[in-house]
């Protein structure tokens, strides 16, 4: 086979320096999620991502994966401190994410990019979902720091929100305050009533945090948002959030210390480390006894940012596989026209793109939610809904990529080994599968976030493309099947089957979604992947007979740009 220049082609092909952005046949669906101007506006700013995550970004991100950041617990003259050392790499990587691309201040203030106000959720997850393609652990620090922002500004005190949102928003790589969240603690794990750690209120009126926390990411950023038992009660009405500073009025260090950093199976780029609180000073974020509501809306933030970056994973690998099957031969064919690989592709295809219509739809009901109190009910089931299924399925997918490339593939000069170490952390941070599913039950049972998801999906149902007469009827009984099981498994707390439930609302969402994109964007491929997800991930199907799915036009249709 030739390329465009006549030449023949390796046989190992290589799609580094391709624009990760125009490589994406559904690139334009934010079309359908943001203004038009603000569509206009960024579409140069993610040409210019998408090429600089296929080429710069990506080498930048190799060789910080390959040095990660190590300690510095004394200096030579014997003084305490608690440096984290990063690579430059590293660093060059958080200049393009805070100062060039503003990732973490977009959403706060004009200014960033040019456009002139705060911008929507859909379009900061836009440019992370493609920078994220070129480095994940990054995105973690970027994401707490928003949400940081985020929770300060909804709880914290105006003169608090006043001092402190400057430094967390600023484009200004040198007077930036990164942020962080230490909540968890050895004995207390995903249970945040069993928090130890101490807040003890001072005779000068201020606050002093004691204790251990066990697994804090970004450990040296500016500031951090803190769990802590400040009332004499047990259980979560003892917990209160404060807020930590690094460094001290007087310009010292808090008391404080990084014990020492963690040596993950991914995210090696960005540093995770064990706290020791020594009396730190803090300040009070809310209500006192409240810690774990205010959190909760950090959360909430950070395990939709877990979705995004997922769904990105998920996209640089199928962008990875689709150009490898499109560019090597094997027996006398392209890969990309042999049934079986076009079926892997597929089934790689549908879960790419279904986290992808979920990120834009939890993104808009997050906003909306924020607009309107009683928009939270569809809000506080959706998140946990991203988060558990697109980060599941970020763990195939990217296993799937890997087995496309081959043995190359599994040798660290490639991206898949990364990539696949990356994607199982969004399964445990803020929240393990289970816990994730578990707070779906919980959402239906003490809101009415049921009924309000089932309201949405009806919503998009009507205002996107038809279903077609065929499959009409197998849709209405599949979506009613699908939130009859889940209210009965609420109801009857069947906590057992949780996973099933949020699994069968997440295949119906994304489905009702992508038809309502096919209309909105004028895209029939949504409706075509939307019909892909009604027969074979909400229908029954016998295992031992043929479930049709190799779909030769989806692959066209995807590798059209790579």
């Amino acid at each position: 086979m030739l390329n465009n220049n006549l030449e023949p082609e390796h046989p190992v092909p290589d799609a580094h320096g391709i624009n990760l952005f125009e490589a994406d046949a559904a690139r334009d669906l934010l079309t359908c999620y943001v203004p038009k101007d603000l569509h206009q506006h960024l579409l140069p700013h993610l040409q210019r991502l998408g090429a600089l995550a296929g080429s710069l970004l990506d080498d930048l991100a190799g060789v910080a994966d390959k040095h990660p950041p190590t300690l510095s617990v004394r200096t030579r003259a014997g003084i305490d401190t608690s440096q984290v050392n990063k690579h430059p790499a590293y660093v060059e990587l958080e200049r393009y994410a805070y100062s060039e691309f503003g990732l973490a201040a977009m959403s706060h203030r004009g200014g960033v990019l040019n456009w002139p106000t705060a911008m929507p959720p859909t379009a900061k997850y836009a440019l992370t979902y493609l920078f994220v393609q070129a480095e994940f652990g990054l995105c973690c620090p970027v994401s707490m720091t928003d949400s940081l922002a985020r929770t300060l500004r909804k709880f914290g005190d105006p003169a608090l929100v006043e001092k402190v949102l400057p430094m967390v928003t600023t484009q200004d790589f040198d007077a930036l305050h990164q942020g962080a969240m230490f909540m968890t603690e050895q004995g207390a794990g995903s249970d945040v009533s069993a928090t130890a750690t101490q807040a003890t209120l001072t005779a000068d009126g201020n606050w002093s945090l004691t204790g251990d926390k066990w697994f804090c990411s970004n450990p040296d950023a500016g500031f951090a948002m803190v769990l802590a038992r400040s009332e004499s009660v047990d259980g979560l009405k003892g917990v209160s959030l404060f807020l930590l500073p690094r460094t001290l009025a007087d310009g010292t260090h808090n008391n404080y210390r990084i014990l020492r950093l963690k040596d993950k199976l991914g995210t090696r780029s960005m540093a995770s480390g064990e706290i020791r609180l020594d009396g730190a000073f803090a300040w009070l974020v809310g209500e006192r006894g409240q810690g774990f509501q205010h959190m909760a809306d950090m959360i909430n933030n950070s395990r939709l940012s877990n979705g995004v970056r997922a769904a990105g994973l998920m996209r640089r690998a199928l962008t990875e596989a689709l150009y490898i099957a499109k560019h090597r031969q094997a027996f006398g064919k392209r890969l990309i026209d042999m049934p079986l690989m076009q079926r892997q592709l597929s089934k790689m295809a549908l879960a790419t793109e279904q986290a992808r219509t979920m990120v834009y739809q939890t993104a808009q009901a997050l906003a909306a939610a924020d607009q309107d109190s009683s928009k939270r009910p569809l809000m506080r089931i959706m998140t946990p809904l991203i988060k558990f299924r697109a980060c599941r399925d970020a763990r195939k997918v990217a296993g799937d990529a890997m087995e496309v490339r081959g043995g190359c593939g599994y040798i660290e000069e490639w991206s898949d080994p990364r990539i696949l170490r990356d994607a199982h952390l969004g399964s445990i941070w803020e929240g393990t599968s289970n816990i994730v599913a578990l707070d779906v039950i919980r959402a239906i049972q003490r809101e009415t976030s049921l009924p309000a998801l089932r309201e949405h999906v009806q919503a998009l149902l009507a205002q996107g493309a038809p279903v077609s007469q065929e499959l009409a009827v197998l849709q209405a009984e599949r979506i009613d099947q699908a939130f009859t099981y889940a209210a009965t498994v609420a109801n009857e707390n069947r906590s057992e089957q949780a996973r099933q439930a949020a699994t069968g609302l997440y295949h119906v969402v994304t489905m009702a979604a992508m038809r309502w994109e096919a209309k909105q964007a004028n895209m029939p491929m949504r409706s075509h992947l939307a019909d892909l997800i009604l027969k074979h991930r909400l229908a029954a199907r016998d295992p031992l007979q043929s479930d049709n799915l190799t779909d030769a036009a989806l692959c066209v249709w995807l590798s059209q740009t790579v």
